[in-house]
């Protein structure tokens, strides 16, 4: 409670529960165990303590790795590690900001990814000089907008990311499809073929905002060269004033993950050929078709109908006009 509460003012979003647990067994699929997790915007941990509920603590063999720039959060997180039980040897929480000074680079590559970093913050990006060069971001060729550090994350997570793990990254809808820089790293990501899923997230999940998100999914192991793309933006239920995602949306959502295949109005197995023809535009609504929720009209039946109130409206006419005229003959 202290956590959905704490930093709002400063765009920082407590990850709901059911939110946490989607993106954690997004990036179980098929494991039992995993190696290592790592959040590079950790919070509050909601997101790293998934893991050891849904595997047991005992099987994230080496470790919990995070890192949070705001202080108070920082040792929040800490806290909250021992107070689910993970013993001091067992995580490394540090503090600093991870775009500028991350402070794993003796840890990584990470099995297991999960993140929710602050959406369309500022950042240094190509005023400082160090970052061009930085082996995180250089291989897309350019930098993430100063006004919008997203995609920084994504590329973070990218960098650090094992080549038999998942990265599953929670962002504001913005990034799949705005122009500039921003379309040059989604250009590097598709063609280089690391984005396995976007998934479309339902409006106002989150507390402090009514957003609607998505969630990036990386993989550098993938067996086809192709995006799976998935609208969820309707599988929730209304629960007081937000919306939640319950058991049977988040199943829903890791199945078609997991089988990677079309389901009308829900999934599209996109080629990546067919995302460049479209100039990596990566907005799930361009490759999954709505839903046409207009009512079906039977135009035939409807000029019936009209047919027979052009009708009647005529005889009313025709006794309303016998009515006046009677009316003025009694005036005479």
């Amino acid at each position: 409670m202290y956590a959905a509460n704490a930093g709002k003012s400063g765009g920082e979003f407590f990850t709901p529960q059911e939110v946490s647990q989607l993106l954690a067994k997004i990036t179980l699929v098929g494991k039992t165990e995993v190696n290592k997790v790592y959040d590079p915007a950790c919070g509050s941990g909601s997101l790293l303590l998934k893991f050891a509920k849904i595997l047991g603590k005992e099987n994230v063999r080496n470790g919990f790795y995070g890192q949070e720039i705001n202080i108070t959060t920082y040792n929040l997180c800490r806290i909250n590690m021992f107070l689910h039980d993970i013993n001091y040897e067992s995580f490394d929480i540090a503090h600093g900001d991870t775009l500028i000074d991350p402070k794993h680079w003796d840890d990584e590559p990470f099995e297991a990814i999960v993140t929710n970093p602050p959406y369309s913050i500022k950042w240094d990006g190509d005023t400082n000089p160090l970052l061009i060069n930085d082996p995180r971001f250089t291989p897309a060729g350019v930098l993430a907008p100063k006004s919008k550090a997203d995609l920084a994350f994504v590329m973070h997570c990218l960098s650090w990311l094992a080549t038999n793990g998942t990265a599953s990254i929670v962002e504001f809808p913005g990034v799949l499809y705005r122009g500039g820089a921003e379309q040059k790293i989604r250009k590097y990501l598709i063609d280089n073929n690391f984005i396995d899923t976007i998934v479309q997230l339902p409006p106002d999940l989150f507390f402090g905002t009514g957003i609607a998100t998505c969630v990036i999914v990386l993989k550098k192991n993938k067996t086809d060269n192709k995006t799976l793309f998935i609208d969820a933006s309707a599988e929730f239920v209304r629960d007081g004033n937000k919306n939640k995602l319950t058991e049977v949306n988040q199943n829903k959502i890791l199945q078609t993950f997991t089988e990677r295949k079309n389901i009308r109005h829900f999934a599209k197995l996109v080629n990546n050929a067919d995302i460049e023809a479209n100039d990596y535009n990566l907005a799930v609504s361009s490759y999954v078709e709505q839903k046409d929720t207009r009512e079906l009209v039977d135009i035939v039946k409807l000029n019936a109908q009209i047919k027979q109130i052009v009708a009647r409206e005529h005889e009313l006419r025709k006794e309303i006009d016998k009515i006046v005229a009677d009316i003025e003959s009694g005036l005479k």
